[in-house]
């Protein structure tokens, strides 16, 4: 099963761009009616983010970023198997000027860069330019794991670390290799390593690790923003670097992170990721509003 969805999608990428875009919007409507469960979840994000929004208006949007997942899934038959020339032309870059100095000066570099749908295609694009370090979590399908990983290692040009080698080896490659590290944070992972901060309003368990590498490292926060365009191409955005970060305050260094990663969503909330369960990990025995 696996390898005919590795045959299927190798196939996908040499499609016209524009059929992969009316596949993913037949794909996306089809998953938004058949994938019951992660439209529920999907359902109760947007009404805990966007109370001003009726029902109906958070359909609408919902069902957009149906298209968006499935557009971002359809392509990685592109991101594993189409010439790295051809992804580098789907991804135009804003303000790269940011990083490209930093890295000039030698300065250590966290990209903070938020799970939204085109994540991977500016990823494929930006690595062929600039060398990453970044947190891979082992699948556990072994075929598709080991897709993944060789995908992830196509230009030879990434230094991977495995979630469960923990912050210490984190830390390690970010002293020893001249790489920015791509930081993906906004995720629920438990209560033990976060703290409880404000995400649109709600309490939410937020990880406490952008100050912390910060701190141990020395190294600059610039945040990386993908933004998808209607011809599927994507806008790659490098925001200036942070002043006054970290702070002795994990709560607000945390608090900082999510108003940023906040403001983004407002600006392209079809795009950001909707279908996890974002509020999962609720403080003091609240009850869960996914149940």
């Amino acid at each position: 099963m696996m390898n005919f969805a590795f045959w299927l999608l190798k196939h996908l990428a040499k499609l016209p761009r524009s059929a992969v875009l009316m596949l993913a919007k037949v794909l996306g409507l089809l998953s938004y009616y058949a994938v019951v469960p992660r439209r529920k979840v999907g359902e109760i994000n947007l009404a805990k983010c966007f109370p001003e929004l009726n029902e109906k208006q958070r359909q609408i949007l919902l069902k957009k970023h149906f298209y968006h997942m499935a557009l971002l899934i359809l392509e990685y038959g592109a991101y594993w198997y189409a010439p790295a020339e051809k992804l580098k032309s789907w991804v135009r870059y804003h303000d790269k000027h940011i990083l490209d100095n930093a890295l000039a000066r030698g300065d250590k570099v966290i990209l903070l860069y938020p799970h939204f749908t085109a994540f991977e295609l500016s990823v494929y694009a930006l690595n062929q330019d600039v060398p990453l370090i970044s947190v891979y979590s082992h699948q556990k399908n072994k075929d598709l794991d080991a897709q993944i990983l060789h995908g992830r290692h196509r230009y030879n040009n990434v230094f991977l670390v495995g979630r469960t080698e923990g912050l210490r080896a984190i830390i390690k490659q970010i002293k020893t290799q001249n790489a920015p590290f791509l930081y993906l944070p906004d995720q629920d992972f438990g209560a033990k390593e976060s703290v409880f901060v404000d995400f649109f309003g709600v309490k939410t368990a937020t990880i406490g690790g952008l100050g912390r590498i910060a701190k141990m490292t020395n190294a600059k926060v610039i945040p990386l923003i993908p933004t998808r365009q209607a011809d599927g191409s994507v806008d790659l955005r490098f925001y200036p670097e942070w002043d006054n970060f970290p702070t002795e305050s994990v709560e607000q260094d945390a608090q900082r992170m999510n108003d940023f990663i906040e403001a983004r969503v407002r600006e392209q909330p079809e795009q950001y990721f909707w279908l996890h369960k974002r509020f999962k990990t609720r403080p003091n025995g609240e009850k869960s509003f996914y149940s």
